[in-house]
């Protein structure tokens, strides 16, 4: 962990660990809190981060969101080659990395993150962190996240883990879509994608169900891996070069 002066009340340390069960190789992840309630004036220009003008109109928990996504970014770039740069928000809202560099960024309450690794050994990373759903939340949104394969066997499965498995499958359909919108460009949506299956291991296998691409069709499937921690699960697609 390290803290600094030049770091804001709102994001007070950035972390450099690995929240999630199966390490990955040549891959840098840095985490921090973040409070909008302690976010400043002034807070941006400290911190050299540019925000766009969609963020400078928006509520302090939006520019909290940014901020400390971005603090995360930036510093993940530089502990794995030593750069300084803070990625901008692309005309399809995603962040753009730079030539050679694939990345994600995250956010849940009060918890921001971001992944970064070079292309020569990750072609893709989708990273996506959720507060899980109560339970009457998951049935409610179940009908939208789910394919009908997928509501078969929640209904089929324990009462309990309604709430877990709906808001698992929703976080990697949303870590899927960021590791692989960056290779296909192509919007796709849940029903477009399938969890096949999870353990209590963190591990997880998802299949595309749309063609986005002559590599990425449909039947294709993708390995993929969750930690929860603290009411929190994250999620991490990573597409190997």
């Amino acid at each position: 962990m390290s803290s600094s002066p030049d770091l804001p009340l709102c994001c007070p340390a950035l972390t450099h660990h690995w929240p999630l069960p199966q390490p990955l190789a040549d891959v840098v992840l840095v985490s921090t809190p973040f409070d909008p309630h302690k976010l400043a004036d002034g807070d941006f220009q400290r911190c050299l981060i540019d925000p766009p003008a969609s963020i400078q109109r928006s509520v302090a928990k939006r520019q909290a969101e940014f901020l400390a996504g971005r603090l995360c970014a930036r510093e993940a770039m530089r502990l794995l080659d030593g750069r300084t740069h803070v990625p901008p928000i692309g005309d399809d809202r995603a962040p753009v990395w730079p030539e050679g560099l694939c990345g994600s960024i995250t956010h849940s309450t009060g918890w921001a993150a971001a992944i970064v690794a070079r292309r020569q050994h990750w072609r893709g990373l989708g990273m996506d962190a959720e507060q899980l759903m109560s339970n009457e939340r998951a049935l409610r949104l179940a009908g939208e996240i789910l394919t009908a394969d997928e509501l078969k066997r929640m209904a089929a499965g324990p009462e309990d883990q309604v709430a877990h498995q709906v808001t698992l499958t929703f976080s990697l359909k949303e870590s899927l879509f960021k590791a692989l919108y960056p290779l296909v460009l192509k919007r796709f949506y849940f029903e477009d994608a399938e969890l096949l299956e999870w353990s209590d291991d963190g591990r997880a296998r998802l299949r595309l169900k749309i063609d986005l691409s002559a590599e990425w069709h449909d039947g294709k499937e993708l390995e993929a891996q969750f930690g929860v921690r603290d009411g929190q699960l994250l999620s991490l697609v990573a597409i190997p070069a």
